[in-house]
């Protein structure tokens, strides 16, 4: 299993959200550069970034930004928030992000499959959840839509994986939901990632003894009850359950 360090932008700056809350906002940094090097030098393997304000206005807000850190890296990039349509993603793939994902328009039928044959990159279905519903346009909708659903229509789309997030965990550093990310995995063949509510290094061994493919952390290593280069070594002596 892999650590995936997070990004999360809002107004150009490093943040987090409490539970997807654009009300609950805690500022990390004006640099998310600096993270970004620092992540690659504790030995990520991926980095995983989100456009809030994309997220939540249904475009790219921090293109700019992101491009930099994209050149500034060289382990690979995935993003997501505001991507709804063939064009910004191709920007994006241009700047030389590795990885999309996509997560309101997911919900719709074909949107993936499309971008699949446009993109020269891996395409990921972002699954964000609050009880079992699956959230959308930054979390501020919930839809009526079945999570499990729309992991198997997503799969059935032909994308690459899943990072499901928990939005009752997320930012709360109150442990990740592995039941439910369990759950996810028995109705998909495609591999799944975990996000929210990691807390402790012990969270993440945890999730690792199981067949997860990675997990993204943000608020935990920000806040320093996650080391990233020492999890990362601990983890390399773990038996997974992949």
């Amino acid at each position: 299993m892999i650590v995936i360090p997070a990004i999360d932008l809002l107004n150009g700056k490093c943040v987090r959200l409490k539970q997807g809350s654009y009300d609950e906002v805690t500022i990390y940094s004006d640099n998310p550069v600096e993270f970004a090097k620092k992540f690659e030098d504790d030995g990520a393997k991926l980095i995983h970034i989100v456009d809030l304000n994309g997220a939540k206005d249904g475009s790219p807000v921090n293109f700019d930004v992101i491009e930099r850190l994209a050149k500034a890296v060289s382990v690979p990039i995935e993003i997501g928030g505001g991507i709804r349509d063939v064009e910004t993603a191709k920007r994006y793939v241009d700047t030389g992000v590795k990885r999309i994902i996509i997560g309101t328009k997911a919900c719709e039928s074909s949107f993936i499959a499309e971008l699949k044959k446009r993109v020269d990159a891996e395409v990921v279905a972002g699954i964000d959840a609050k009880n079992g519903r699956v959230a959308v346009k930054g979390w501020i909708e919930v839809t009526d839509l079945d999570a499990k659903e729309l992991a198997q229509k997503v799969e059935e789309q032909g994308a690459a994986a899943i990072i499901y997030t928990d939005i009752s965990k997320d930012g709360m550093r109150t442990g990740p939901n592995i039941d439910a990310t369990l759950e996810l995995l028995k109705v998909v063949k495609i591999p799944v990632i975990a996000s929210g509510g990691v807390s402790t290094e012990e969270d993440i061994i945890n999730l690792s003894r199981h067949p997860i493919w990675g997990v993204v952390v943000g608020r935990a290593i920000y806040e320093g009850t996650v080391n990233l280069k020492s999890v990362l070594k601990k983890l390399s002596g773990v038996k997974s359950g992949n």
